[in-house]
């Protein structure tokens, strides 16, 4: 079987939907599935530093990428993500599915415009399409009466989440089947012992509630002692946020964009992770990548976090609260019998419900459905 993943975002620019699908193929390969993903990419240079004030990766994308663009910023769902758009792209992807000739075609987030619409208008072969966004999604909303007619030639649709099942349902009612986004697990993961750290993944983007921790540090800081490690985010507009709220870099680390290893690294050398976010989140990916690193959670109480959070893995807070977020990390730095049984917990449930090897089969039980290969469930 031969796959094509197609997703709509740059490769040069982290973000949960491109970790899910670079996972998603390494995952597909294990399983004897021969993958190409198809998707953007904005090499390093001044053109590309023009474009993007956010720090991308360095290097070129492996050979399982086919890159069939630039991107662009563009607003959407209070997120800034990095979206193709040039017209260009569309005969890319038209050459590249006549090269390639793939049996099946994975498109995430089929109703972004232009390599998922593209792809759905040019595919010849079985669709299976997989739906991330949770909320009010505007831009989808003025879309479907231009392209939404496509949506029919979808053969299996999955969602991530209920709550990215319900935004779905909205502007393109039908049958879902609930997977959830897969997590990198390290081999082991030891709670105790770790170094006096507090972590914080994500992008500077407003929803991510980076404000809000930066905001309750000063406090963290000074009843614990603790270090604060900011990945993900751009380290000057981190900069720019700590000045303009006024709280001294003291005891913080911005440390950008790091590599799955790098990641893995620091996840395993923390005590635990602060989640602020303010809305907007179909699932808690950062926080079950936490969880596989027996890394307990202080989050924002917000739907598609609640799918995930649960009281054997850490402690949920009002969002946009900053003493409720220093008093639950303080509390549970200062708790360490407590915080190593929520460590220990929150990795066996990643093991239980979030390891690729498992949502990397249910997806190839969808692959093998729509081909024929095995009867469809009734």
């Amino acid at each position: 079987m031969k796959v094509g993943i197609v997703v709509p975002y740059s490769w040069s620019f982290w973000g949960a939907v491109v970790e899910h699908a670079e996972l998603q193929a390494e995952t597909l390969r294990r399983l004897g599935v021969e993958t190409r993903t198809i998707m953007g990419n904005d090499p390093p240079g001044q053109f590309t530093r023009a474009l993007h004030p956010r720090i991308g990766r360095d290097g070129p994308p492996p050979p399982d990428v086919i890159p069939v663009g630039r991107s662009a910023i563009v607003p959407a769902n209070a997120s800034l993500p990095n979206i193709i758009l040039g017209p260009r792209s569309v005969l890319r992807i038209k050459r590249t599915l006549e090269r390639e000739q793939f049996d099946l075609l994975h498109l995430h987030e089929p109703l972004t415009p232009v390599l998922s619409i593209g792809t759905l208008a040019l595919a010849r072969t079985p669709v299976v399409a997989t739906f991330h966004a949770s909320g009010d999604l505007g831009w989808t909303r003025l879309g479907m009466p231009v392209w939404g007619f496509l949506l029919e030639r979808i053969d299996a649709r999955i969602a991530v989440s209920e709550q990215a099942r319900a935004s779905a349902q909205r502007y393109a009612p039908g049958e879902y089947e609930v997977i959830p986004n897969g997590v990198l697990i390290p081999p082991t993961a030891d709670p105790s012992n770790r170094e006096h750290r507090i972590v914080f993944v994500g992008r500077q983007e407003a929803r991510k509630g980076l404000p809000v921790l930066l905001r309750a540090w000063p406090e963290i800081r000074r009843r614990t002692g603790a270090r604060l490690r900011v990945i993900g985010a751009d380290p000057l507009a981190v900069r720019l946020l700590l000045a303009r709220a006024r709280v001294p870099e003291e005891g913080i680390d911005v440390l950008g964009f790091l590599s799955q290893e790098r990641l893995s690294e620091e996840l395993l050398a923390a005590k635990a992770m602060a989640a602020p976010s303010l809305g907007g989140e179909s699932f808690g990916m950062v926080l079950t990548r936490a969880f596989a690193a027996a890394l307990p959670v202080v989050a924002s109480d917000i739907d598609g976090y609640r799918d995930v959070m649960t009281p054997e893995t850490g402690l949920s807070v009002p969002p946009g609260d900053p003493a409720a977020l220093a008093n639950a990390l303080v509390e549970l730095l200062e708790d360490e019998d407590r915080r190593c049984r929520l460590g220990l917990a929150a990795r066996r449930i990643a093991e239980e419900r979030y390891s690729w090897d498992e949502v990397g089969r249910q997806i190839l039980g969808v692959y093998e459905r729509v081909l024929g290969r095995v009867p469809a469930v009734a």
